[in-house]
């Protein structure tokens, strides 16, 4: 046995950007979209692969960007690109992998197929992918299949895409028109569970808004008609959780349902934000930075997670670094109505008018521009500002529910109407109501902390027991196991060795790790383990070895003097130009030409 130390892994990482739409009808881009997400959400099932989140890889939805742009700004080292034309019942798909570090194909690949196959050909895709990542930089287990067939109803698969998409709009009308594709994929096929989920989020979503009984049963139900189909769906718990927390503030469920959505898939950043946003409510700002930063590893273009991130530290009373988070969230998404609002809030509290003002006028979507100079004034009353507080009666009367922030709460706290205001924040926590459930650390309430009233309604809401304990996350880092026994391993090496040195298999240009697997009678996830644990390479770089020895030898034969370089290569098992000159200067340190002068007599 080899005593070489295995290989490191940090390499082993991906981002699939969007496929493009190459269809005629520019409406089928909901397609392309929702065939990228398909392919991601099947990669983030490949334990110790760093898969980027669908909302980072379309940040560069068209954007001609060189894929090592986005490799350095991802941090990745591989990029997915390709395209969907889609035609009546037919659909193809080309693919192709790139290393970010050179942008060398890896592999390409077109697939010819019948609509009604796009599961099949969605998981031949993932699994080539994982094969490939896992030749180039590594080993993975990767399971037979990644992608199971969640409906046989083609017609019902479409419009739970078509729902999808306008889902991720994440505002009024896409939800609305979401819900009404979703409804119509159930009725298509009622034994298809996604949809269901797909409703009881959107539901779930108004709720935490504004609370509906109507809407609160229809949740229920739909999520119940869900489980029953699939017990094991992450999306199903992430419904279940936003339900929990956001509707009823039920802060222990909603932990256990958040935890299971993210122990069925790590890489569901969507459940491990919420998992912040509830710590965030309780307190625990420790746990929700450690959290909102891990997601940030693998969804780093998400202005809402930066939003969240300066969320936590505003209610902290660190506003500094909640502006600087805040600055990045807009510089993702200018647009971002909670980061605007959130910064308006800031800004009062850091009592910089001047910048305050600015922004107000030169963002068409701040929230209540004149309710929030009003309270910058009552905060900071010792600053002489020429401010108009003569209507703040008839600002705390009206009407704003639609807003992010209580304004008519922060004005009467701090206009002095502490008792209207309790009354005020008691009606807000009946109704559940959206970002109040903030309300122990919101910094602008602080003047009610010295009343009774305040401290009881803490505690009603949140006394210990009502609260997760420590106990109850446990990250859980399981040890290595080894794959195979010493026997076995020492066996499986001298098979391998014999091939390769008295049946040359290594010249074969198209074998692959699972081919290598199949003549030595193993897994190709045991072979994978044995070459990166037991001998240090990757398969690329173990079988390449042989072949740069072998190209070696015939450029020196004079019997070869006849052929080029690269046809001698090609003799020797590389099978491109590329990869052949990249090796081999990684190996010798200089270029195939100058390796051959220096060793010509």
């Amino acid at each position: 046995m080899s005593n070489h130390l295995p290989i490191s892994s940090p390499n082993k990482s991906i981002a699939v950007l969007p496929f493009v739409n190459m269809s005629a009808d520019p409406e089928n881009e909901y397609f392309s979209d929702g065939i990228t997400e398909e392919i991601i959400n099947a990669l983030t099932t490949v334990k110790g692969l760093k898969v980027i989140a669908r909302t980072s890889s379309f940040a560069f939805k068209n954007k001609n960007i060189d894929v090592r742009t986005i490799g350095d700004q991802l941090g990745v080292s591989t990029i997915l690109e390709g395209s969907v034309r889609k035609s009546e019942n037919k659909v193809r798909i080309t693919a192709q992998l790139i290393s970010t570090k050179d942008g060398t194909h890896f592999w390409s690949k077109n697939f010819d197929r019948e609509l009604e196959d796009i599961f099949v050909v969605q998981d031949e895709i993932s699994l080539q992918i994982t094969d490939q990542i896992r030749e180039n930089f590594g080993h993975l287990n990767i399971q037979e299949h990644l992608i199971e067939a969640p409906t046989q109803n083609i017609e019902a698969y479409n419009l739970y895409l078509k729902g999808r998409y306008q889902h991720l709009m994440w505002d009024g009308p896409g939800i609305a028109k979401a819900t009404e594709l979703y409804e119509q994929s159930v009725a298509k096929d009622p034994s298809f569970a996604l949809p269901y989920f797909g409703l009881a989020y959107c539901y779930a979503m108004s709720i935490s808004w504004r609370n509906n009984k109507g809407l609160l049963q229809m949740t229920k139900e739909k999520l119940s008609k869900g489980f029953n189909l699939n017990k094991q769906s992450f999306v199903g718990y992430f419904s279940k959780a936003t339900l929990s927390f956001w509707s009823h503030w039920d802060f222990i469920n909603g932990h256990k349902y958040f935890q299971k959505a993210i122990e069925l898939n790590p890489s569901y950043t969507e459940a491990e934000e919420g998992l912040c946003e509830l710590y965030t409510a309780v307190g625990y700002f420790e746990k929700a930075l450690w959290h909102v930063d891990n997601i940030l590893k693998t969804n780093p273009f998400a202005t809402n997670h930066y939003f969240t991130k300066a969320n936590i530290h505003y209610l902290n009373e660190d506003y500094t670094e909640a502006l600087d988070c805040i600055e990045i969230s807009l510089s993702i998404n200018p647009d971002f109505t909670h980061s605007i609002a959130l910064k308006q809030i800031c800004l009062i509290l850091t009592k910089d008018y001047e910048k305050l003002n600015n922004f107000l006028r030169q963002t068409p979507l701040a929230e209540r521009p004149e309710e929030c100079r009003v309270l910058y004034n009552l905060v900071n009353a010792e600053e002489k500002i020429d401010i108009d507080i003569s209507r703040v009666s008839f600002m705390i009367k009206e009407d704003i529910g639609s807003a992010r922030f209580p304004w008519p709460l922060f004005l009467m706290v701090h206009f002095g109407k502490h008792e209207m205001a309790l009354d005020f924040l008691e009606e807000k926590i009946k109704m559940r109501t959206g970002q109040i459930i903030n309300f122990m650390n919101i910094p602008l309430l602080r003047p009610l902390h010295q009343y009774q009233r305040f401290q009881d309604l803490v505690q009603t809401v949140f006394r210990v027991e009502l609260l997760p304990t420590d106990s109850e996350e446990q990250i859980r880092i399981d040890p290595p196991k080894a794959l195979m026994s010493a026997a076995e391993i020492d066996k499986v090496l001298e098979m391998i060795g014999k091939g390769m040195k008295e049946e040359n298999w290594y010249l074969n240009p198209s074998l692959s790790l699972r081919k290598l697997a199949e003549k030595v009678n193993i897994s190709s996830n045991k072979l994978s383990w044995l070459l990166n644990e037991c001998i240090g390479q990757n398969f690329n770089k173990y079988i390449n070895s042989f072949r740069l020895e072998n190209f070696k030898g015939n450029a020196l034969n004079p019997a070869n003097s006849h052929l080029t370089l690269l046809a001698i290569a090609y003799e020797s098992g590389f099978n491109s130009k590329t990869v052949f000159n990249a090796f081999f200067k990684k190996n010798e340190g200089i270029t195939p030409k100058a390796w051959l002068r220096s060793n010509e007599i």
